[in-house]
Protein backbone atom coordinates (compact mmCIF):
# COMPACT_ATOMS: atom_id res chain seq x y z
CA UNK A 1 0.00 0.00 0.00
CA UNK A 2 2.84 2.43 0.86
CA UNK A 3 4.40 1.94 -2.58
CA UNK A 4 1.07 2.62 -4.31
CA UNK A 5 0.51 5.80 -2.27
CA UNK A 6 4.07 6.92 -3.01
CA UNK A 7 3.59 6.48 -6.76
CA UNK A 8 0.25 8.30 -6.74
CA UNK A 9 1.77 11.24 -4.84
CA UNK A 10 4.70 11.30 -7.25
CA UNK A 11 2.43 11.10 -10.28
CA UNK A 12 -0.18 13.69 -9.36
CA UNK A 13 2.04 15.96 -7.25
CA UNK A 14 4.69 16.25 -9.93
CA UNK A 15 2.06 16.54 -12.65
CA UNK A 16 0.19 19.31 -10.84
CA UNK A 17 3.23 21.56 -10.56
CA UNK A 18 4.22 20.75 -14.12
CA UNK A 19 0.86 21.89 -15.50
CA UNK A 20 0.14 24.63 -12.93
CA UNK A 21 3.55 26.26 -12.51
CA UNK A 22 5.72 25.25 -15.45
CA UNK A 23 3.05 25.17 -18.15
CA UNK A 24 0.18 27.53 -17.36
CA UNK A 25 2.23 30.07 -15.40
CA UNK A 26 5.79 30.01 -16.75
CA UNK A 27 5.07 29.33 -20.41
CA UNK A 28 1.65 30.92 -20.93
CA UNK A 29 1.23 33.31 -18.00
CA UNK A 30 -2.48 32.51 -17.84
CA UNK A 31 -2.54 33.76 -14.24
CA UNK A 32 -0.53 35.99 -11.93
CA UNK A 33 0.76 35.39 -8.42
CA UNK A 34 2.99 37.08 -5.87
CA UNK A 35 6.77 36.82 -5.84
CA UNK A 36 6.49 34.71 -2.69
CA UNK A 37 4.02 32.40 -4.40
CA UNK A 38 6.38 32.03 -7.34
CA UNK A 39 9.34 31.16 -5.11
CA UNK A 40 7.16 28.70 -3.18
CA UNK A 41 6.21 26.99 -6.43
CA UNK A 42 9.87 26.55 -7.31
CA UNK A 43 10.40 24.72 -4.03
CA UNK A 44 7.23 22.62 -4.31
CA UNK A 45 8.07 21.69 -7.90
CA UNK A 46 11.46 20.43 -6.68
CA UNK A 47 9.79 18.65 -3.74
CA UNK A 48 7.29 16.75 -5.88
CA UNK A 49 9.36 16.25 -9.03
CA UNK A 50 12.47 15.35 -7.06
CA UNK A 51 15.08 13.76 -9.31
CA UNK A 52 12.89 14.75 -12.29
CA UNK A 53 12.99 18.49 -11.49
CA UNK A 54 12.34 20.72 -14.50
CA UNK A 55 13.42 24.37 -14.70
CA UNK A 56 10.62 26.90 -15.15
CA UNK A 57 12.87 28.87 -17.49
CA UNK A 58 13.89 25.89 -19.59
CA UNK A 59 10.41 24.38 -19.72
CA UNK A 60 8.61 27.68 -20.33
CA UNK A 61 10.94 28.75 -23.13
CA UNK A 62 10.93 25.38 -24.87
CA UNK A 63 7.17 25.08 -24.64
CA UNK A 64 6.69 28.47 -26.29
CA UNK A 65 8.89 27.23 -29.12
CA UNK A 66 6.70 24.13 -29.41
CA UNK A 67 3.61 26.28 -29.92
CA UNK A 68 5.35 28.52 -32.44
CA UNK A 69 6.69 25.60 -34.50
CA UNK A 70 4.15 22.86 -33.75
CA UNK A 71 4.56 19.85 -36.06
CA UNK A 72 7.22 21.49 -38.22
CA UNK A 73 10.89 20.59 -38.50
CA UNK A 74 11.67 23.19 -35.81
CA UNK A 75 9.32 21.60 -33.28
CA UNK A 76 11.39 20.05 -30.49
CA UNK A 77 8.87 17.25 -29.97
CA UNK A 78 6.70 16.10 -32.85
CA UNK A 79 5.76 12.55 -33.92
CA UNK A 80 5.90 13.82 -37.51
CA UNK A 81 9.66 14.38 -37.43
CA UNK A 82 10.93 11.69 -35.06
CA UNK A 83 11.16 8.01 -35.89
CA UNK A 84 9.94 6.87 -32.50
CA UNK A 85 8.97 8.01 -29.04
CA UNK A 86 12.45 7.58 -27.58
CA UNK A 87 14.10 9.61 -30.35
CA UNK A 88 11.63 12.43 -29.76
CA UNK A 89 12.18 12.45 -26.00
CA UNK A 90 15.98 12.41 -26.38
CA UNK A 91 15.82 15.40 -28.75
CA UNK A 92 13.51 17.15 -26.28
CA UNK A 93 15.94 16.48 -23.42
CA UNK A 94 18.90 17.77 -25.43
CA UNK A 95 17.10 20.97 -26.42
CA UNK A 96 15.76 21.57 -22.91
CA UNK A 97 19.22 21.15 -21.37
CA UNK A 98 20.77 23.52 -23.90
CA UNK A 99 18.13 26.20 -23.22
CA UNK A 100 18.33 25.86 -19.44
CA UNK A 101 22.14 25.97 -19.45
CA UNK A 102 22.14 28.98 -21.82
CA UNK A 103 24.14 27.01 -24.37
CA UNK A 104 21.55 27.64 -27.07
CA UNK A 105 20.63 31.02 -28.52
CA UNK A 106 16.89 31.62 -28.26
CA UNK A 107 14.77 34.41 -29.73
CA UNK A 108 13.74 37.03 -27.18
CA UNK A 109 10.04 36.44 -27.85
CA UNK A 110 10.36 32.98 -26.33
CA UNK A 111 12.03 34.17 -23.11
CA UNK A 112 10.15 37.41 -22.38
CA UNK A 113 8.48 37.17 -18.98
CA UNK A 114 9.48 33.56 -18.34
CA UNK A 115 10.41 33.28 -14.63
CA UNK A 116 14.01 32.46 -13.85
CA UNK A 117 15.72 31.62 -10.55
CA UNK A 118 19.20 30.66 -11.65
CA UNK A 119 20.60 29.83 -8.21
CA UNK A 120 17.72 27.51 -7.33
CA UNK A 121 17.81 25.81 -10.72
CA UNK A 122 21.53 25.20 -10.33
CA UNK A 123 20.91 23.46 -7.01
CA UNK A 124 17.74 21.56 -8.01
CA UNK A 125 19.24 20.34 -11.31
CA UNK A 126 22.58 19.38 -9.75
CA UNK A 127 23.77 15.80 -9.57
CA UNK A 128 23.89 16.13 -5.79
CA UNK A 129 20.16 16.86 -5.68
CA UNK A 130 19.26 14.17 -8.19
CA UNK A 131 21.37 11.51 -6.50
CA UNK A 132 19.95 12.46 -3.09
CA UNK A 133 16.41 12.03 -4.38
CA UNK A 134 17.33 8.79 -6.12
CA UNK A 135 18.81 7.44 -2.92
CA UNK A 136 15.70 8.46 -0.98
CA UNK A 137 13.42 6.70 -3.50
CA UNK A 138 15.50 3.53 -3.33
CA UNK A 139 15.53 3.52 0.48
CA UNK A 140 11.77 4.02 0.52
CA UNK A 141 11.28 0.99 -1.73
CA UNK A 142 13.75 -1.02 0.34
CA UNK A 143 11.78 -0.20 3.47
CA UNK A 144 8.22 -0.68 2.20
CA UNK A 145 8.29 -3.00 -0.83
CA UNK A 146 6.72 -6.34 0.12
CA UNK A 147 6.96 -8.12 -3.25
CA UNK A 148 9.51 -8.20 -6.05
CA UNK A 149 7.11 -6.75 -8.64
CA UNK A 150 6.76 -3.52 -6.64
CA UNK A 151 10.36 -2.73 -7.54
CA UNK A 152 9.21 -2.40 -11.15
CA UNK A 153 7.72 0.97 -10.16
CA UNK A 154 11.10 2.39 -9.16
CA UNK A 155 12.28 3.21 -12.71
CA UNK A 156 8.99 5.06 -13.24
CA UNK A 157 9.78 7.21 -10.19
CA UNK A 158 13.12 8.16 -11.73
CA UNK A 159 11.48 8.95 -15.11
CA UNK A 160 8.18 10.49 -13.99
CA UNK A 161 8.53 13.88 -15.70
CA UNK A 162 9.65 12.40 -19.05
CA UNK A 163 6.73 9.96 -18.87
CA UNK A 164 4.31 12.86 -18.37
CA UNK A 165 5.85 14.66 -21.33
CA UNK A 166 5.80 11.61 -23.57
CA UNK A 167 2.10 10.95 -22.99
CA UNK A 168 1.11 14.40 -24.24
CA UNK A 169 3.82 15.25 -26.75
CA UNK A 170 3.63 11.92 -28.53
CA UNK A 171 0.30 10.21 -27.93
CA UNK A 172 -1.83 13.40 -27.88
CA UNK A 173 -0.58 14.16 -31.38
CA UNK A 174 -1.55 10.70 -32.66
CA UNK A 175 -4.64 9.50 -30.79
CA UNK A 176 -7.82 11.19 -29.60
CA UNK A 177 -10.52 13.50 -30.91
CA UNK A 178 -10.49 17.03 -32.28
CA UNK A 179 -12.64 19.97 -31.23
CA UNK A 180 -10.88 22.66 -33.26
CA UNK A 181 -9.22 22.78 -36.64
CA UNK A 182 -5.69 23.99 -35.96
CA UNK A 183 -2.48 23.97 -37.97
CA UNK A 184 -1.03 20.91 -36.24
CA UNK A 185 -1.93 17.37 -35.19
CA UNK A 186 -2.86 18.11 -31.55
CA UNK A 187 -5.74 16.05 -30.21
CA UNK A 188 -7.72 15.65 -26.99
CA UNK A 189 -6.39 12.35 -25.71
CA UNK A 190 -9.01 11.57 -23.04
CA UNK A 191 -12.72 12.52 -22.98
CA UNK A 192 -12.52 12.75 -19.16
CA UNK A 193 -9.01 13.58 -18.01
CA UNK A 194 -8.59 11.65 -14.78
CA UNK A 195 -4.98 10.84 -15.67
CA UNK A 196 -3.24 14.05 -16.78
CA UNK A 197 -5.09 16.74 -14.78
CA UNK A 198 -6.33 18.58 -17.87
CA UNK A 199 -3.15 18.30 -19.95
CA UNK A 200 -4.72 15.72 -22.25
CA UNK A 201 -7.10 18.36 -23.69
CA UNK A 202 -4.26 19.16 -26.03
CA UNK A 203 -6.27 20.24 -29.05
CA UNK A 204 -8.25 22.72 -26.92
CA UNK A 205 -4.97 24.06 -25.56
CA UNK A 206 -3.38 24.50 -28.99
CA UNK A 207 -6.43 26.49 -30.10
CA UNK A 208 -6.43 28.75 -27.00
CA UNK A 209 -2.87 28.64 -25.73
CA UNK A 210 -3.11 31.29 -23.00
CA UNK A 211 -6.43 30.11 -21.61
CA UNK A 212 -6.28 28.90 -18.02
CA UNK A 213 -8.97 26.22 -18.48
CA UNK A 214 -7.90 23.51 -20.90
CA UNK A 215 -11.31 21.83 -20.80
CA UNK A 216 -14.84 23.23 -20.84
CA UNK A 217 -15.59 22.93 -24.55
CA UNK A 218 -17.68 19.77 -24.28
CA UNK A 219 -19.72 18.87 -21.20
CA UNK A 220 -17.42 16.02 -20.19
CA UNK A 221 -14.18 18.01 -20.49
CA UNK A 222 -13.43 18.71 -16.84
CA UNK A 223 -9.99 20.17 -16.13
CA UNK A 224 -9.01 19.21 -12.54
CA UNK A 225 -6.12 21.69 -12.44
CA UNK A 226 -8.37 24.55 -13.45
CA UNK A 227 -10.85 23.66 -10.69
CA UNK A 228 -8.01 23.98 -8.17
CA UNK A 229 -6.92 27.25 -9.80
CA UNK A 230 -10.49 28.59 -9.61
CA UNK A 231 -10.53 27.98 -5.85
CA UNK A 232 -7.10 29.57 -5.47
CA UNK A 233 -8.30 32.59 -7.44
CA UNK A 234 -11.34 32.99 -5.18
CA UNK A 235 -9.07 32.78 -2.12
CA UNK A 236 -6.80 35.49 -3.54
CA UNK A 237 -3.80 33.17 -3.88
CA UNK A 238 -3.54 33.72 -7.64
CA UNK A 239 -5.25 35.96 -10.18
CA UNK A 240 -6.57 34.21 -13.29
CA UNK A 241 -6.54 36.45 -16.34
CA UNK A 242 -10.28 36.63 -16.85
CA UNK A 243 -10.16 37.46 -20.56
CA UNK A 244 -8.68 34.03 -21.16
CA UNK A 245 -11.08 32.00 -19.03
CA UNK A 246 -14.02 31.45 -21.34
CA UNK A 247 -14.27 30.03 -24.84
CA UNK A 248 -17.11 31.21 -27.05
CA UNK A 249 -19.24 28.22 -27.78
CA UNK A 250 -19.94 29.45 -31.31
CA UNK A 251 -16.25 29.13 -32.14
CA UNK A 252 -16.39 25.41 -31.51
CA UNK A 253 -16.07 23.40 -34.69
CA UNK A 254 -16.25 19.65 -34.60
CA UNK A 255 -13.77 18.21 -37.06
CA UNK A 256 -14.38 15.04 -38.94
Amino acid sequence: MEILIFMLVMWYGGLFFQTFFLHRYSAHQSFAMSRFGEKLCYFLTWLFQGSNYLSAYGYGTMHRMHHAYADTEKDVHSPKYDENLFAMMWRTKTTYSAITSKQMEVEKRFTDGVPEWTAFDKFARSWISRLAWGTAYTLFFYTFATAWWQWLFLPAAFLMAPIHGAIINWFAHIYGYVNFKVGDTSKNLLPFDFLMMGESYHNNHHKHGNRANFGGVRWHEIDPTYLIMWVMDKLGMIHIKKLEVSVKRESFKKAA
